[in-house]
């Protein structure tokens, strides 16, 4: 299956993008940037529009230029679950690109993005040449292993109302606050708060209200401002 977002003619190039941590094309130099340019495409996804879909054999990679977007699959019960958030910067489908696998999940744009495209070809041909930026792959792989251990291990180990609370700071990590630097910066579901912390919507709604009435949340229609931050990471069993 397809999606309908727009090619873009005259893509950035890739020697523009501020250079962060998250980005592991940090690896390559200007020349290496400038051909990488080159050969990729610039692509429009509407809020709500499907990147790429479970089941797929990936074509090349994705790199967030701008937006955010969820990677998510549906369980065995048919609800919707959220595996990871990734915004500008962040590169996805690498996994069963590097694999030779179908997508083992989909991808959404959960607001206006722009995206780069690398064909698989050139990626591979760039991991081939560049030992460094294999290296950032494999640092990247890790990260992810262990990110899925420990959400593993959350899932047995912490309670509901813990999980909760760490989806929670993970959201104001991964969106920024307002500028009363309290209020999470994007409308959140319960859903998608429930999808998130591995918990039903209906529960994700009783442990947010509980927050509301201990004072250490408030929330005002679909956003969430956090009043108490030190006991929210307290309730997470974080360490500030």
């Amino acid at each position: 299956m397809k999606s309908s977002a727009n090619k873009i003619n005259e893509a950035p190039s890739c020697d523009e993008c501020d250079c962060s941590e998250q980005s592991i094309f940090c690896a390559l130099n200007k020349s290496e940037l400038n051909s990488l340019s080159q050969s990729k495409s610039y692509i429009s996804y509407a809020k709500g529009q499907m990147i790429f879909y479970e089941g797929n054999h990936p074509q090349g990679l994705y790199c967030i230029y701008s937006g955010k977007v969820k990677i998510h699959k549906i369980g065995h019960d048919g609800k919707d679950q959220i595996l990871r958030l990734a915004k500008r910067g962040n590169i996805i489908g690498y996994r069963s690109l590097l694999s030779s696998d179908t997508y083992h999940a989909s991808a959404t744009a959960i607001e206006d993005s722009l995206i780069c495209f690398f064909p698989k070809s050139v990626y591979q041909a760039q991991i081939i040449a560049n030992p460094i930026l294999a290296m950032q792959m494999i640092k990247l792989l890790s990260l992810d292993l262990k990110s899925a251990e420990q959400k593993a291990v959350n899932m047995v180990q912490k309670l509901v109302r813990e999980r909760i609370a760490e989806t929670i700071l993970m959201l104001k990590e991964f969106f920024g606050l307002e500028q009363d630097q309290q209020t999470i910066n994007t409308p959140l579901t319960r859903e998608s708060i429930g999808n998130i912390a591995g918990t039903t919507t209906e529960t994700a709604i009783r442990v947010l209200s509980e927050l509301q009435k201990n004072k250490i949340v408030n929330l005002i229609g679909k956003k969430i401002k956090i009043v108490n931050n030190a006991e929210l990471i307290r309730i997470a069993n974080l360490s500030e």
